[in-house]
């Protein structure tokens, strides 16, 4: 019965005259977070929600308008109608829309709305005393979270989905000090796969502890330029920051000189190069359809070192006269959609990651990503871990290394793709305009890339 109000509440404010194009979004939410900081229960508790979200264009012009009292949606369809006039000054430009009629619901193994508080509290807490249990661990940050979302959307040409997630992870970090020096390790679990994905991890906090320590007593890297290898955590990461982002055609849109770099048919790397988007595969970033109803589907960036595609909303893939791909997401409904990524990867190639080592003589082998910035074409990342390569052969543990470079250039120097894809995803998220965390997964094989700047000391 609730569910056949909420679509007779959505369809009268979507009778409301005088908008080209409008859209009423709803999402009923719960969610459960565990959170210590070292000793310390920080954060503990059950929360649940509902509300919604109306979306109106009049000549070109956008209104939005969101709220948690769905007694008087046809009030806030006015509103945002409202909004839209004052801006609107050309004209609505869409792409067609599919027309879809959908319901989509993942199915979790263990669905966490099934365990207890309590159960989840016993788990966090154990997690974060094996973090603990080495005198040298100065902090920690232990988080449980899990989120049950039911989304509803219906549009003004016909589209009318629903989805519900269940999403659950953990993440476990710790930071180690001696002396002046210190040091953090870390790793993220998040996936749409039930309870199952937050158990489990205990041997996961162990080496988190030992690796953070560990790092203590390595020697910095000395700055310079090296051949790398980067593990499949890194080189997703890097895929999905440094050129992912880069490939979101709202931002492209409003950057005339990305335009011309950014040129379809343009080759970005070797032959086995291929970076892609996929919002229809079973991961992290798992989307049936987007925030517009557009459904999800594989977008090929790269393909085979050349530009082949790029990501879109329905408006910014009319003004580029493309094809929307299922990529307008919003973190909430107190937010708009915007262009984003979903699962983003670099797609196998054939090298192993044995020959990698052979064919790289001495370099240095980075793993993970511990922080990371973008600003354009250039990029700096911070891996997680890195080690010392000498005559093929991985050696000591370093720390201290910073990579920086120019995206496009670091495309070109990519030697090896292997073929080893894998796939990451946290309670983390992607982060763009004021919205994060986005739940997004990135993935990728190993790479070897040459002449990376590397700084250090």
């Amino acid at each position: 019965m609730m569910q056949e109000l909420i679509h007779d509440l959505m369809q009268k404010a979507l009778s409301v005259p005088g908008a080209d194009y409008m859209e009423v979004r709803i999402e009923e939410t719960t969610r459960t977070s565990v959170v210590y900081a070292g000793k310390e229960l920080e954060r503990i508790g059950e929360t649940t929600g509902r509300g919604g979200c109306i979306r109106a264009s009049v000549h070109g012009g956008w209104g939005f308008v969101s709220f948690n009292d769905l007694s008087d949606l046809t009030a806030m369809a006015r509103r945002a109608i409202e909004m839209a006039s004052l801006v609107g000054k050309d004209e609505t430009k869409l792409a067609p829309s599919s027309g879809l009629i959908a319901h989509e619901s993942c199915n979790p193994g263990i669905d966490p709305r099934t365990i207890s508080l309590a159960e989840k509290h016993d788990l966090t807490h154990n997690y974060n005393s094996l973090l603990l249990s080495d005198p040298s661990i100065q902090s920690t940050s232990t988080r449980y979270v899990d989120s049950c979302k039911r989304k509803h959307l219906l549009t003004s040409d016909g589209v009318g989905t629903t989805f519900e997630e269940v999403f659950c992870g953990v993440s476990l970090a710790a930071i180690a000090r001696d002396g002046g020096t210190v040091q953090q390790y870390f790793r993220s679990y998040g996936n749409l796969a039930g309870y199952e994905e937050a158990q489990g991890h205990e041997s996961d906090a162990e080496t988190v502890c030992s690796r953070a320590v560990d790092a203590l007593h390595a020697d910095p890297v000395q700055a310079g330029t090296y051949r790398i290898i980067a593990d499949p955590e890194l080189s997703g990461i890097f895929a999905h920051e440094a050129f992912g982002h880069l490939s979101e055609c709202d931002f492209l849109d409003e950057n005339p000189r990305l335009q011309k770099v950014m040129r379809l048919g343009r080759r970005f790397g070797c032959d086995e190069l291929t970076i892609s988007d996929h919002g229809d595969f079973q991961h992290a970033g798992y989307i049936p359809f987007d925030d517009e109803g557009t459904p999800a589907r594989r977008t090929d960036l790269i393909h085979e070192g050349i530009l082949r595609g790029r990501l879109h909303s329905r408006e910014s893939a009319a003004k580029l006269d493309e094809e929307p791909t299922g990529n307008a997401r919003s973190i909430s409904y107190h937010y708009p959609p915007i262009v984003r990524m979903t699962n983003t990867f670099i797609d196998n190639g054939t090298s192993s990651f044995v020959s990698m080592l052979e064919e790289i003589g001495d370099g240095l082998y980075c793993k993970g990503a511990l922080a990371g910035q973008t600003n354009c074409e250039m990029f700096t990342f911070t891996p997680l871990e890195v080690f010392e390569i000498k005559n093929g052969k991985i050696g000591k543990r370093l720390r201290d290394c910073v990579l920086t470079g120019n995206v496009f250039e670091t495309l070109m120097k990519i030697r090896l793709v292997g073929n080893d894809l894998q796939f990451s995803a946290g309670l983390g998220g992607c982060g763009k305009s004021g919205q994060s965390p986005l739940r997004v997964s990135t993935g990728a094989p190993h790479l070897l890339i040459d002449d990376v700047v590397v700084g250090g000391v």
